[in-house]
């Protein structure tokens, strides 16, 4: 009776033993899986393996790995993600590789850094003028290529949007190419269809999604633009005339410009203005899309990465928790305005508001649809860095924002 009774205890006893190594177990497993899911930069990526290309320039391009596409034909869609002040073309490995994973076999992602660093002080006009050349370079080494889309952070919106309209007008450039091949000037008819053809093109190829993520599409110089002043007037005054360390772009961005008696670069950018069709070369797009934080981005006003005025900004109260995308909070549909409007650049510039400058940029760049989507990181531990989160610039740092980039990998047009 009395072993019975002990070997009825041992059995308990090891029962008791092995129910509570399956507990720490499971304990352990939960805190590893709660570690992982904080810290971003420890999650593993699976599913289609990339491949990455160096350039001479220091950018790189990324495209599915060999045995990531159903087929062996080249990608026909070029997509050029353009960086932020003192940015560079590594900001846009986390972003690139969730494009190139969702589409393997229809994208190449080129990370451009003809602005990179340093660089970037140079002047929205020049910084366009690199991203033209290298996008025409990316292009000739891709035959394949059939269709071409943008993606700016910040700063890079605005040499995105300066660079279009050189690449638009590129038809010149083409056709004289073209002429000296021997293929064109035999028919005038020829001339005329090559050209019509080629206005409705950028850098050759059909141009479909045009998207910025706190961008400065209205400068920073209007009240409230550059939220870190917290709208106090004499900081915004300052900050104007202290605009100027920030090289040539900090002027544009300031609109403290106007380079032979020329209105300021932003708001000749708001139209066609002389050689340059700004707008002409944004409508090309199939999707114009405005990524804006609504707040803790103390660089970029809401306000002017939205492409709205003040007094449309939606009310917080509205906002909507996306089970799937936790920090999309707002969606606005395409909406055309003042499609037929005409106004003067200079008459603006002469009165001297930049309040009525603002309403021109507004009104010259709302004349085609835009998609808005707001994003809050309100209760993320990175709301702070919410300029940098919603593009992920720094996967360790900056991880709350993946939701931002699936959002806009999962809306990317083909």
């Amino acid at each position: 009776m009395e072993m019975g009774f002990e070997e009825t205890n041992l059995t308990n006893q090891s029962t008791m033993e092995i129910k509570l190594k399956r507990q720490m177990k499971k304990k352990t497993k939960r805190s590893r899986n709660f570690l992982i899911s904080r810290l971003g930069c420890f999650r593993f990526d699976g599913g289609v393996s990339t491949a990455e290309t160096p350039d001479s320039d220091g950018g790189f391009s990324v495209e599915a790995g060999s045995g990531g596409r159903r087929d062996h034909s080249p990608p026909t869609h070029l997509v050029v993600m353009v960086n932020g002040i003192i940015g560079s073309a590594q900001n846009w490995r986390y972003v690139a590789k969730q494009f190139v994973k969702a589409y393997p076999n229809d994208l190449i992602v080129h990370c451009s850094e003809s602005n990179s660093s340093m660089l970037t002080f140079d002047g929205v006009d020049v910084m366009g003028k690199r991203l033209a050349d290298e996008v025409i370079c990316v292009v000739d080494s891709h035959p394949s290529l059939r269709k071409i889309s943008f993606v700016g952070h910040s700063l890079g919106g605005l040499i995105a949007r300066y660079a279009i309209a050189l690449l638009y007008n590129k038809q010149d450039l083409l056709i004289k190419n073209s002429d000296e091949n021997g293929e064109c000037g035999k028919i005038e008819t020829q001339i005329s269809s090559l050209e019509d053809k080629l206005r409705r093109n950028i850098a050759g190829l059909e141009p479909v999604n045009f998207i910025t993520s706190a961008t400065p599409h209205l400068g920073c110089r209007g009240h409230k633009q550059v939220p870190v002043f917290c709208g106090f007037y004499a900081m915004e005054k300052l900050a104007s005339r202290a605009s100027w360390l920030l090289g040539k772009t900090g002027r544009h961005l300031f609109l403290s410009d106007c380079d032979d008696g020329k209105p300021p670069l932003l708001l000749r950018m708001s139209t066609d203005y002389e050689d340059l069709k700004f707008i002409s070369a944004l409508k090309l797009f199939k999707r114009r899309v405005a990524y804006a934080n609504t707040r803790f981005d103390h660089l970029v006003g809401w306000s002017s990465s939205s492409l709205r005025r003040h007094k449309e900004l939606p009310n917080h109260r509205k906002f909507q928790k996306n089970a799937k995308y936790p920090h999309v909070v707002n969606e606005e549909k395409p909406n055309a305005q003042n499609c037929h409007e005409e106004f003067s650049l200079e008459a603006k510039v002469a009165k001297g508001k930049i309040s009525e400058m603002e309403e021109t940029m507004i009104r010259g760049l709302t004349r085609m649809s835009w998609e808005r989507v707001d994003v809050s990181f309100s209760g993320s531990i990175q709301r702070l860095l919410a300029h940098n989160t919603i593009q992920v610039k720094t996967r360790c740092i900056n991880y709350d924002g993946a939701d931002v980039i699936q959002h806009t990998v999962d809306n990317f047009q083909l």
